[in-house]
């Protein structure tokens, strides 16, 4: 088995609604993003000989996917009044709202199943919210 791994960053802030304790507060964190293939086999043939898949295929798409979020507020859907999301797209704030509770537990399962709908055989995605913690998402068989 071969396995490939690339990593990007993102800074964004977020918050968990109905917490008890200082991450109720909106706070930033410098996020990274791991993202994991695998296959058995190496291709045989043309420019991709001897590779999985090209390294910059997989650098793109962890790199797309950490920009997307980049510098923005990210929150759970419902977990703000109107009145605030108006006043902060006024100030023209970046947000961007998720169905989830944005821990990284959930964000390591949501880049997972995004990174694997583009066709990627992904076999597990880790989500650094600090240097020393992380999530890691896997579908083990």
């Amino acid at each position: 088995m071969y396995k490939l791994t690339a990593a990007a960053d993102f800074d964004a802030a977020h918050f968990l609604s109905g917490y008890n304790g200082k991450c109720a507060n909106i706070h930033g964190h410098r996020w990274t993003v791991e993202a994991t293939i695998k296959g058995d086999e190496l291709q045989i043939s043309g420019e991709k000989r001897g590779m999985l898949i090209d390294f910059g295929e997989l650098k793109k798409a962890v790199r797309d996917l950490a920009n997307s979020f980049d510098h923005t507020l990210i929150y759970e859907k419902n977990s703000l009044k109107q009145t605030t999301i108006d006043a902060l797209k006024n100030e023209e704030f970046s947000l961007t709202e998720v169905q989830f509770r944005p821990t990284a537990e959930n964000f390591a399962r949501h880049f997972y199943e995004l990174l694997s709908f583009q066709g990627l055989p992904i076999c597990s995605v880790t989500v650094y919210e600090t240097p020393d913690n992380c999530a890691t998402y896997e579908i083990t068989e």
